[in-house]
């Protein structure tokens, strides 16, 4: 798989299943709208009162995971951060372009985008015998 093809992939879905770990060590998920940019960074929204803020402020190190329908899903494990302009805009528009209403929650309190950049990705696909698995290191990613 190449990178605008895991673009591609990625961008046929809405939400991602995420992974932080806590100060002490314990995990947290949950699910959340993302976007993805032509330069494979994943943007999405949260508010500085959740775990998983507190969390990646904490810990940048991040695991995804999108696409579990039809058995063919995409892992990525990568680094977050919180963006400030002009990036931040370039991000927001990316997200805006996916989620219309993400400006009408620019005026929640503690509102923040997160980017994500992925270090390693796999597509695995269980609707083929043998199922097709493509890991894509850093270096492939970019």
């Amino acid at each position: 798989m190449k990178r605008d093809e895991l673009v591609r992939f990625l961008r046929g879905y809405r939400l991602a299943v995420q992974a932080s770990v806590a100060p002490d060590g314990a995990p947290q998920a949950a699910v959340v709208g993302f976007a993805v940019s032509d330069e494979l960074q994943i943007v999405f929204d949260t508010v500085e009162t959740t775990r998983k803020y507190r969390n990646l402020r904490a810990d940048p190190r991040i695991a995804l995971v999108i696409g579990w329908d039809d058995e063919i899903t995409v892992q990525i494990e990568g680094v977050a951060d919180f963006p400030d302009d002009p990036e931040l805009e370039r991000l927001r528009a990316c997200y805006f372009a996916a989620y219309l209403d993400g400006r009408d929650r620019l005026a929640r309190p503690g509102i923040t985008h997160v980017r994500v950049r992925p270090a390693w990705v796999r597509h695995s696909d269980f609707t083929q015998d043998p199922p097709l698995i493509v890991e894509l290191p850093a270096e492939r990613l970019a």
